[in-house]
């Protein structure tokens, strides 16, 4: 087994994200890696080709991408204080980029939410933990928030 140095945290910044945290944390602290706190911002270009503005999608796009940077600074301050992390912010479709990240940043192991979308949203957005999963260079851990024992990860019989 290759040994597990940088972890890759996709987190969508939902209510859901700081319920897999634990779960990074403890397979950073397990392995002494460093984590990558990933949020990637959604591009809406391709509406601008529907009728929308330009410039509107732009500027829509520059406020996503102002709120984002601080939800994550504050997503970093509430749940990786004393955990060698550091937070990264980019632009583009989720599934594609995390993939894309992973290879660039040689990261060891995804962990990532399976909290996903259903019906009409799945449909148009697809399933991103799905797609990490189907593609990914490395292992990938997922972890569904909402079972009432994803919350805490059970520590290692010793």
């Amino acid at each position: 087994m290759k040994p597990v140095q940088k972890i890759l945290f996709p987190a969508d910044l939902s209510a859901a994200s700081p319920r897999i945290v634990p779960w990074v944390k403890a397979m950073a602290e397990r392995f002494d890696a460093e984590v990558i706190v990933l949020f990637v911002a959604r591009v809406f270009g391709h509406y601008s080709g529907m009728g929308v503005p330009y410039a509107f999608v732009t500027d829509f796009e520059a406020e996503i991408i102002k709120g984002a940077r601080q939800s994550l600074d504050n997503f970093m301050n509430n749940h990786f204080k004393g955990v060698r992390a550091r937070p990264e912010l980019i632009r583009g479709y989720p599934a594609e980029e995390i993939l894309n990240f992973a290879r660039e940043e040689s990261v060891d192991l995804i962990i990532i939410g399976t909290h996903g979308r259903k019906g009409l949203e799945r449909i148009l957005f697809g399933s991103v933990a799905e797609h990490v999963v189907k593609n990914s260079p490395v292992p990938v851990l997922t972890v569904n928030p909402y079972r009432t024992d994803a919350a805490e990860p059970k520590p290692d019989a010793q």
